[in-house]
């Protein structure tokens, strides 16, 4: 899979993602993300991207021309246009299930705003779909398109250990995760439940279940509703 990230602080991105697990998939081949530097295809010759907002307002607005032409060259490198996803608070909120679906295309671009927005022109010419983080609002999308690549990332076959790794965490079947333990056994004088170490897998995983259910029922009763319209198991 191939993410292209259109941002203004390409820098920024490459830190956060040539690390870690993502880090290790990206120099094992397993995916290919690249920051572009939108900057790099203002025509203006103090290559400014940005101007005052028509109507008035605080702040400046991302023009439409350094976006456009900066995406048609991610276009014209790839070969075909991918997905394009525009990170905004005004999106659809963003959950494991467009996760999964993302992670299905063979390739997506992402674009940061900054300051007070983008020109709404060049969104509707050229984005795809709008997909937000949370009922929140922060500095440019740069933080929003790291979350959303990392998230879409570990779900590439080979990039964990196993579809084990993820198929158990939150999210991904409708429900939170259930609690996680390690050695010692003891601390604190607080015991790991025992039925951990029974060695009875079946009742293990019995627990885990329930554990999952109990949870997500009393952290987030929406999902637990969604989930089981209500009725429990």
């Amino acid at each position: 899979m191939k993410i292209d990230i259109l941002t203004l602080f390409p820098d920024m991105c490459r830190s956060v993602f040539m690390e870690s697990i993502t880090g290790r998939a990206v120099k094992a081949g397993l995916i290919e993300i690249n920051a572009v530097n939108i900057r790099d295809y203002s025509a203006d010759k103090r290559g400014r991207v940005d101007d005052t907002p028509y109507g008035g307002g605080p702040g400046m607005i991302i023009k439409c021309q350094p976006v456009f032409d900066c995406f048609e060259a991610v276009c014209g490198k790839n070969g075909s246009r991918p997905h394009l996803i525009y990170m905004s608070p005004k999106g659809k909120t963003l959950n494991q299930e467009k996760v999964k679906e993302l992670s299905k295309l063979d390739s997506i671009a992402i674009l940061c705003g900054h300051y007070e927005g983008i020109d709404q022109r060049v969104i509707d010419e050229i984005v795809d779909e709008e997909i937000s983080i949370g009922d929140f609002v922060v500095t440019g999308g740069e933080i929003p398109a790291l979350l959303l690549t990392d998230a879409v990332a570990r779900m590439i076959p080979g990039v964990l250990s196993s579809d084990e790794s993820f198929e158990n965490e939150s999210f991904f079947d409708g429900l939170l995760e259930y609690p996680q333990y390690t050695k010692p056994f003891s601390w604190n004088n607080i015991e790991v439940p025992e039925i951990l170490v029974s060695g009875d897998h079946g009742k293990i995983d019995k627990w885990k279940k329930e554990k999952a259910v109990e949870i997500t029922k009393k952290r987030r009763p929406d999902l637990f509703e969604k989930k089981f319209g209500g009725g429990g198991e």
